[in-house]
């Protein structure tokens, strides 16, 4: 390399050490581009964490810095509108509640997110237990646990997360009356904007969101703005265990029946490409439902069960996809329902939203809508105690089964007048219990008696017990409704409390209504089975008489109104056996028959002698065993 080369690059090397000094930052400038990027670095990674983390709160840009660290207003400026863009103006302000009333409720909103805040119930109450088991009541709050959500994703190419959420918007706030508009400027007449009106005497909430200019904003390829609800489910009842089992997301298809998530177990149901209704968060008795006034795109519904010793009892989460269609101006109508589970005010609503009360599906929901439940409403308007509408409805409910226990009840004393034959057969077969079972199996042929014919009446029963086992707990009209001992017949009754916790779903206390019911089944079936035969099967007759404890632990925590009805309706049954066996049923009439259907010829059923071909069978087989074991001895 010659003189000249070597003095050229070394001019070159200076030139470019000096242009790097003058043309580097201030540390002030380095200082406020490393907060403008770790901000736009923290609102990317927080878009993608877990609402469990998303919800920690971020940064705060106006708390007090030191001086050597202070941002100019300049770079908050610059940082702010780096983040929100045509958003800016409103990324920046102090959170104030605005509080619309009407009879029935106060709903206070914020005007940060534009969100409901906190929803009272003034008709209804939660009840508070101190240690001492003292209770006093406040008003049911809907909606006011501070980590919910409800924010709308606005889809804004131009910005780093690819967006912005209204959630966190500051938004101007205007009242006239009962409605509130919450609007959030992007500047040159565009703006995101949501009304609140709360309707008379109602629970329901008319709700629109509009966009105004905001097609020169959203990105072109967005068909669709996506609402985050986050809903934490704060206990409202005293039966914490029982009320979080009744918990859970419901959604309502526009061509289908309406859906839901587990309610006992984490779920998530997702609705892609399937036009939705509505979309609701429900406890056991009180529930918010979101109603689109044409469709939504879909949605994706999750639940997450907490521990019994967790604050919440479940944290319910809806992604909601709301169709948009880029026009300059649009707006899209929705309605808000938050209130008690009452079926009439659920089904004023229209779109089956009474279906979101778990009276059970197919046809035990059935005969609770349209059976159980018209009856009980009617029963009420004439007394004003649940306790005796319990006991009138079991009443009616027994009258209407009366043919079939009776036809139960008959079938019964026919073979209880065999029982001296069957006894004759056992002496004379007592070492062959196969043989007994099938001279029994003639005889009641011969005398014309169908051994099933005390279980079909039961069976044709089943539906309206099964349908009742809904009923009760899902009934708000049973809500903190009192009762003799009972201060909530939608809940379970104490009348002991015990210092430890018995397991099985028993708990620390004892509801006399189970003591009661379980007693009186005990009774029952000693009626019941009084004359009936069990020596092929001795184990199901003490079956019978296990079965009542065994579900000790069952009902002793469930809803004391079914309970009451049980214990109610076993007694019924009780006087109802005594009575039919000892005044409507003649013992010498039915003996008459017996012996006039001996004396008829007799044709036996394919099914008959498919049953005495595989007894036969069964006996052969047993004869060749013990024949057998003689042998090897």
């Amino acid at each position: 390399m010659d003189r000249n080369t070597i003095i050229g690059v070394s001019l070159i090397f200076a030139l470019i050490v000096v242009w790097q000094q003058v043309m580097a930052p201030s540390a002030e400038e380095l200082e406020a581009q490393k907060r403008t990027a770790d901000s736009i670095a923290q609102l990317e990674a927080r878009q993608q964490l877990p609402d469990s983390l998303a919800k920690l709160p971020a940064t705060d840009s106006n708390a007090q810095q030191t001086p050597a660290t202070a941002m100019s207003d300049s770079a908050k400026a610059a940082q702010t509108s780096a983040v929100f863009g045509s958003f800016a103006t409103a990324a920046i302000g102090e959170e104030k509640t605005i509080v619309l009333e009407n009879e029935v409720m106060k709903v206070s909103l914020s005007n940060k997110g534009g969100r409901i805040q906190e929803i009272e119930l003034k008709q209804y109450f939660k009840v508070l237990e101190d240690e001492a088991f003292v209770q006093t009541k406040i008003p049911v709050k809907l909606l006011e646990d501070t980590k919910n959500k409800f924010e709308y994703f606005l889809p804004i190419a131009s910005l780093p997360g690819g967006g912005i959420s209204t959630g966190q918007l500051y938004f101007e706030a205007t009242q006239e009356g009962t409605a509130v508009k919450f609007r959030a400027s992007a500047g040159e007449g565009r703006y995101f904007e949501q009304t609140y009106t709360l309707a008379p005497n109602s629970y329901k909430i008319d709700y629109d969101i509009r966009f105004e200019g905001l097609n020169s904003l959203i990105a072109n390829d967005a068909q669709e703005i996506k609402l985050n609800w986050v809903n934490f489910l704060d206990p409202i009842e005293i039966n914490r265990n029982y009320e979080r089992n009744y918990a859970t997301v419901y959604f309502k298809p526009t061509e289908d029946d309406a859906d839901y998530c587990s309610c006992t177990a984490d779920d998530t149901e997702t609705a892609d490409g399937q036009p939705l209704k509505w979309v609701a968060h429900s406890n056991q008795f009180f529930t918010t439902g979101l109603f689109a006034d044409q469709r939504f795109n879909g949605a994706t519904m999750e639940t997450q069960v907490f521990d019994l010793e967790n604050e919440d009892l479940k944290r319910l989460r809806s992604e909601v996809r709301i169709p948009y269609g880029h026009a300059a101006s649009e707006t899209i109508a929705m309605s808000l329902y938050a209130g008690p589970n009452e079926f009439k005010r659920m089904k004023e609503m229209g779109d089956y939203f009474e279906d979101v009360i778990p009276f059970g599906w197919s046809i035990f929901g059935s005969i609770n809508r349209w059976i159980i439940r018209p009856i009980f409403n009617f029963l009420s308007s004439f007394m004003g105690s649940a306790g005796l509408v319990i006991l009138i409805l079991t009443l009616f409910v027994k009258l209407l089964v009366f043919p079939l226990s009776y036809r139960m009840l008959y079938s019964q004393a026919k073979m209880g007048a065999l029982k001296p034959q069957i006894e004759t057969l056992k002496a004379k077969h007592k070492d062959d219990p196969q043989q007994v079972q099938m001279e029994t199996m003639k005889m009641y042929r011969e005398f014309g008696v169908n051994p099933l014919g005390g279980c079909f009446p039961m069976l044709l029963q089943m539906p309206i017990w099964f349908a009742l086992y809904r009923f009760f707990p899902a009934s708000i009209e049973f809500r903190q409704a009192s009762f003799l001992w009972a201060t909530d017949l939608s809940s379970y009754d104490v009348i002991a409390r015990l210092p430890f916790e018995i397991p099985l779903g028993f708990g620390s206390h004892i509801s006399l209504f189970t003591i009661l019911w379980a007693a009186t089944t005990l009774i029952y079936t000693y009626y019941n089975t009084k004359h009936m035969d069990f020596s092929a099967n001795p184990a199901m007759k003490w079956m019978q008489y296990i079965m009542p404890i065994l579900f000790l632990g069952f009902f002793n925590s469930f809803a004391s109104g079914l309970t009451c009805y049980l214990l109610f309706s076993n007694v019924i049954n009780i006087g109802q056996t005594i009575v039919t066996n000892k005044f409507l049923i003649d013992q010498d009439k039915i003996k008459a028959l017996l012996e006039r259907n001996k004396a008829k010829p007799k044709k036996k059923s394919a099914f008959a002698e498919r049953l005495e071909n595989a007894m036969k069978e069964q006996q052969r087989v047993a004869a060749e065993r013990d024949q057998t074991k003689k042998k090897k001895k």
